[in-house]
């Protein structure tokens, strides 16, 4: 082979080389323009299936609510006053008495001799006093007459006022003789009904017993102890001026929604409580059938005011986060956003939106921990329709 020849070979290999190296990269070049155009549909994620509700402005009374412990209006443990044998017992255990009723007897007799001994005491110091301002009638008209002295007369004098004071002395001792016999009654302090009796006729009782005979529950009406937190103070103390009457205070069963009492605030106690941050509260009821018994726990809700228009969502459409609570909202295109909410209060599972949303506006209630800023959504129809029916 020339030279020529050889060169000329390797001028057409070269150029075949470069031919196929040139067909090649356009061929990927093309390949993966075309996957690049594809690679948006591919990847987009589909629309996540929720449940939504809408921004609802309806009439709502506000209230604060707790948990209360019912109490009696009033407590009294009948005691004794006095030593001696009860004589009988005039009361039945859970007996609704009167103020004033007669629920035992002390033997009387050693006080009914004491009384009646005061009293003849202050008969034989009364004819003294008599007679002594009789002898003073005689010393003055005899001093007048100058037949008797002056040292007479007033030694007279001074017996008739030292024996008007014997008989004031009497007359006192004859009172807590009389004082001392009504204690032998023991009577019922306040109206309510009697517990146990704690003790049995024929046993000798003293006035320093600690146990006493029975304690009587005041039941009607009947109070209910409850706490708020701290910062409700204002709310309330503002409400009650407001109103210019006592607030509206609702007992509910703890097991359900079942209203057993409805009575007014009485009491916002004159101090917080520093080592659980809440207030104590006072409400009455009048609780004639008895539905609210001492020791009785039941769900309180204080009423602060009327009712009055506010946006309401459900509550399980509320989230929280480090930031705060939150709700998804659902734009026009069918995505979604975090908006940022203020939640005034939560009521019967009905949240009472204070800032960040309005009237109308698409929520999403069910479905929020697949979601995240810009997710597509779709609505859930069977959920949709099956809360519809629950809320009819």
């Amino acid at each position: 082979m020339t030279t020529s020849f050889v060169q000329k070979r390797s001028t057409l290999l070269i150029a075949a080389a470069v031919s196929l190296l040139a067909g090649g990269a356009w061929t990927l070049s093309h390949r993966a323009d075309a996957v690049a155009a594809e690679t948006p549909l591919a990847q987009q994620a589909p629309a996540v299936a929720v449940t939504t509700t809408e921004v609802q402005q309806r009439d709502v009374p506000l209230y604060l609510s707790g948990v209360g412990n019912v109490t009696a209006n009033a407590s009294v443990t009948v005691k004794v006053r006095i030593d001696g044998q009860l004589d009988k017992v005039a009361f039945t255990e859970g007996q609704d008495v009167k103020a004033g009723q007669l629920l035992a007897q002390i033997d009387p007799r050693a006080l009914q001799a004491q009384l009646e001994q005061a009293q003849a005491q202050k008969a034989r110091d009364e004819a003294q006093l008599i007679n002594a301002k009789i002898d003073l009638q005689r010393y003055t008209s005899l001093r007048e007459q100058d037949a008797a002295t002056q040292q007479q007369l007033d030694t007279q004098k001074a017996l008739a006022t030292q024996l008007e004071a014997t008989v004031k002395t009497d007359q006192a001792q004859i009172d807590y003789a009389k004082v001392q016999l009504s204690y032998t009654k023991i009577t019922a302090p306040i109206s309510g009904r009697t517990g146990t009796r704690l003790i049995d006729a024929g046993n000798i009782v003293h006035a320093a017993d600690a146990t006493g005979l029975v304690v009587i529950n005041q039941i009607d009406p009947i109070t209910v102890l409850f706490t708020l937190p701290e910062d409700a103070v204002h709310g309330i103390n503002k409400a009650q001026l407001d109103s210019h009457k006592p607030l509206k205070v609702i007992a509910y069963a703890r097991t359900s929604n079942e209203v057993l009492a409805t009575g007014d605030l009485v009491l916002v106690n004159n101090q917080i409580d520093t080592t659980s941050g809440s207030v104590q509260l006072k409400a009455r009821f009048t609780n004639k059938q008895h539905k609210l018994w001492p020791g009785q726990y039941v769900n309180i809700n204080l009423q602060m005011d009327d009712h009055g228009l506010a946006l309401t969502l459900p509550s399980a459409a509320i989230q929280r986060n480090q930031e705060g609570t939150y709700v998804y909202i659902v734009k026009a295109d069918n995505t979604v956003a975090l908006q940022p909410v203020k939640v005034a209060r939560i009521q019967d599972d009905i949240a009472v939106i204070a800032d960040g949303l309005q009237q109308s506006q698409r929520v999403v209630l069910d479905g929020q921990y697949k979601l995240k800023p810009g997710s597509s959504i779709a609505e859930n129809k069977a959920k949709a329709d099956a809360a519809k029916g629950s809320a009819k």
